[in-house]
């Protein structure tokens, strides 16, 4: 790495991060003014407050990350441009692609950075955030048990229950049905047992009060009674998988957010839209490499209108992306796509824009 190279890396990550910094307290001071009066109705006290803010601060940070790496990007290069330093390197020898190399580094570093902040980092912090929300503001209230609860363990089982205590890890008023075959089902095993509670230590269930009825698999159709004070049950549904069914896709990571889906998969469930805003989220992080591609090629070139048209440019090009990226999940919705190519399909639309941009730029 250069000296030219540090040079241009430390223009860019200072004016980032004043970039971030001031976009989040215009952001924070935005929905305190909102909100304040919800606070004062319910009387919550400043560290509340506080804890509030400091656990929606990632949520705000995930989704203006983007934004700030254009505003850097047109910052710091139109910079370089209007004191002519841009010129000087052209001068010594250096094009505008030997110029983009140091920022596209840079940008790949926080991309990944912003993939996993926003996988792990935010749903941790968005969780405690709803958890002041559902206890000091009564908002999005969700109570530990979950009632008349169906569940397509596998394709030829299926588990009922009353319901479902999420602190006591016991299920109430159990039925378990287990068919020959999905295409031709004729059910073979049914398990009734008054509560169905989960082991921590051996991760298993455990039937308490069964009674398990057997039928043959011939022509007699005979049936053998059995009961059990307790008897272990094999479910491919866990108690995570349960207790997942009451968070709101924020509190989940991303790993926590496929075996949620999964769950839903063998349950019969239609699970596109959730597909295709997984996909979306981590697709949402690699903004920062195209942002990054487009601000270059515009700010390089000098102009007299000065950081006007450069704040503006950064706001349209922003909203372009997060409305086509919305519009598009929600048009993917509809149409026999492959999730994955509509959760990616706005990187793709945006960063082939950007490239035949660069192409035609004078370097």
């Amino acid at each position: 790495m250069t000296i030219l190279d540090r040079y241009i890396i430390r223009q860019f990550l200072a004016t980032f991060f004043f970039s971030i910094v001031a976009l989040c307290i215009i952001f924070l001071i935005v929905n305190v003014m909102e909100t304040l009066d919800k606070f004062i109705d319910q009387n919550i006290s400043i560290d509340t407050i506080a804890s509030y803010y400091l656990h929606f601060l990632p949520e705000i940070i995930k989704l203006l990350t983007p934004i700030a790496m254009l505003m850097a990007a047109l910052f710091s290069i139109g910079k370089l441009s209007n004191l002519n330093e841009i010129t000087a390197m052209k001068s010594g020898g250096m094009s505008l692609y030997r110029l983009m190399f140091p920022l596209f580094i840079v940008s790949l570093c926080i991309t990944g950075g912003h993939l996993y902040f926003n996988g792990w980092i935010v749903p941790e912090s968005n969780a405690k955030k709803l958890a002041i929300e559902r206890n000091q503001l009564k908002k999005h209230e969700v109570s530990s048990t979950l009632f008349n609860v169906y569940l397509r363990d596998t394709d030829t089982k299926n588990v009922i229950m009353n319901n479902y205590d999420g602190i006591q890890k016991i299920g109430s008023g159990v039925i378990i049905e287990e068919y020959t075959s999905e295409l031709h089902p004729r059910i073979k095993n049914r398990i009734d047992a008054e509560q169905l509670q989960w082991d921590t230590i051996a991760k298993q269930w455990v039937a308490l009060k069964a009674h398990e009825r057997k039928l043959s698999e011939d022509s007699s159709f005979s049936i053998r009674f059995l009961s059990h004070d307790s008897m272990p049950i094999k479910l491919a549904t866990r108690h995570d998988d349960i207790v997942r069914m009451q968070q709101t896709p924020d509190e989940l990571n991303f790993d926590e957010q496929r075996a949620y889906i999964s769950v839903l998969e063998r349950g019969g469930k239609d699970t596109r839209r959730q597909m295709i805003e997984y996909h979306g989220q981590y697709a949402f992080p690699f903004a920062n490499i195209i942002v990054i591609l487009f601000a270059i090629p515009f700010s390089a070139i000098r102009k007299k209108s000065g950081l006007a048209l450069e704040i503006a440019t950064a706001m349209v090009v922003s909203f372009l992306y997060l409305a086509f990226t919305k519009i598009g999940q929600n048009i993917g919705y509809s149409m026999d796509m492959d999730p994955m190519l509509v959760g990616w399909f706005p990187n793709m639309l945006f960063f082939t824009i950007a490239i035949l941009n660069i192409f035609r730029m004078r370097t």
